[in-house]
């Protein structure tokens, strides 16, 4: 009668073997030994066992202890409500995360982008004062023997790494989106 009373109020109170052995300062394998009726434990013990488990020692030791599932079911959900908030904040952590870097990207890249875009404005702007010859940008100067024409720089070469800045910052600004926080 004790062991099996003893092992359904454990339960009943969500305790493990080793829990509740560390409340009653005695190892696990004594509950173990107590719960499969190998000893039994002092009257001194029983008092204990019984105000851990918000009993009395008449119910731990003859009194049939009937299995309340609902505490059982009550104790399961408890444990998975504490596991969904350790998820949920692990989940909001990695969105702030990824949520910071696409924002620090796509700063960057908008700010590359700026730049780059006003050079070349600004050259296509200068070639254009000086200007051009054919699809070569080219500027004219005069030199000891004549007038000599320097390439000063080609325009198209710059517009694959805007294009590539531009895209970034897209994929910056789409990832920023998604990581929103869902309200």
């Amino acid at each position: 009668m004790l062991s099996d009373n003893l092992k359904k109020l454990r339960k009943a109170k969500g305790l493990s073997q080793e829990e509740l052995a560390v409340k009653l300062n005695v190892v696990r394998q004594t509950v173990s030994k107590w719960e499969q009726g190998l000893s039994v434990p002092d009257s001194e013990m029983l008092l204990h066992i019984a105000a851990e488990l918000d009993t009395t020692v008449n119910v731990l030791l003859g009194e049939t202890v009937v299995a309340d599932e609902s505490s059982d079911l009550k104790t399961i959900a408890a444990k998975l409500e504490v596991l969904n908030e350790q998820f949920a904040k692990r989940n909001e952590t990695r969105r702030k995360v990824w949520r910071a870097i696409f924002i620090a990207i796509g700063a960057l890249a908008l700010f590359s982008l700026i730049q780059m875009v006003i050079k070349v404005v600004w050259l296509q702007i200068v070639i254009n004062s000086v200007g051009n010859i054919g699809d070569t940008s080219t500027a004219i100067i005069g030199g000891a023997d004549g007038p000599t024409s320097i390439l000063v720089a080609t325009v198209t070469a710059r517009y694959g790494v805007i294009a590539v800045a531009a895209i970034v910052v897209i994929a910056a600004i789409v990832g920023i989106c998604k990581t929103k926080r869902n309200s």
